[in-house]
């Protein structure tokens, strides 16, 4: 295990797509969680997975600031405990993102388009909770191999046992479940529960 070296969020923060999680990644460690814009409200597993994030650790909405983001954010407070949600709201900027051709339909620049300052200033005016680095170890590949989760005969089904366990996906990526467990389970707990589902 390693530790991280970002600020590290205790919540999980819950954004639209793949770029502004790639965007905040670089920001924050954190669990980030994409929505897949409105593709989350038809997906069971995914709001299953974000009940039982939000209620182990918190949730913090950051969408953008056009009018689908505030849908999607409306919608997610609609179906979670208000107490497990914080709200974290970037500003109202013209402009475009340079990967794409033209700009959104309001002409707002996204969560991808804002600078780690407003991104890192939004969280922590949501009351984003920071933990020391020494607090937070990070499940590495080598751990996965280390425990039968990956390289070996089995490791696949293993893995979407693991992820079952934990109610997530089970065909969430490799890295995206080395993510969340580092998030979710200290390393006994970690070593503690795949023991069982290889012997169960």
């Amino acid at each position: 295990m390693s530790p991280a070296s970002k600020p590290v969020i205790r919540e999980v923060i819950v954004v639209e797509g793949r770029y502004d999680r790639n965007t905040l990644s670089q920001v924050v460690d954190a669990l980030i969680f994409e929505t897949g814009g409105f593709s989350v409200f038809q997906n069971n597993e995914k709001l299953q997975a974000l009940r039982m994030l939000a209620e182990k650790r918190g949730l913090i909405l950051l969408t953008d600031s056009d009018d689908a983001g505030f849908v999607i954010r409306n919608r997610l407070k609609s179906l979670l405990p208000p107490e497990q949600i914080r709200q974290a709201f970037i500003p109202c900027v013209e402009g475009k993102e340079r990967r794409k051709q033209k700009s959104s339909r309001q002409g707002l620049l996204g969560v991808e388009g804002m600078t780690p300052e407003i991104l890192l200033t939004a969280l922590r005016n949501a009351g984003a909770t920071e933990e020391a680095p020494a607090q937070k170890q990070t499940v590495t590949a080598a751990d996965f191999y280390a425990l039968g989760l990956t390289g070996r005969e089995g490791s696949a089904e293993l893995r979407s046992k693991l992820a079952e366990s934990l109610n997530l996906p089970k065909n969430i990526s490799q890295a995206d479940l080395r993510k969340c467990v580092s998030f979710l389970l200290t390393e006994e707990e970690l070593r503690a529960l795949v023991s069982r589902l290889t012997s169960g």
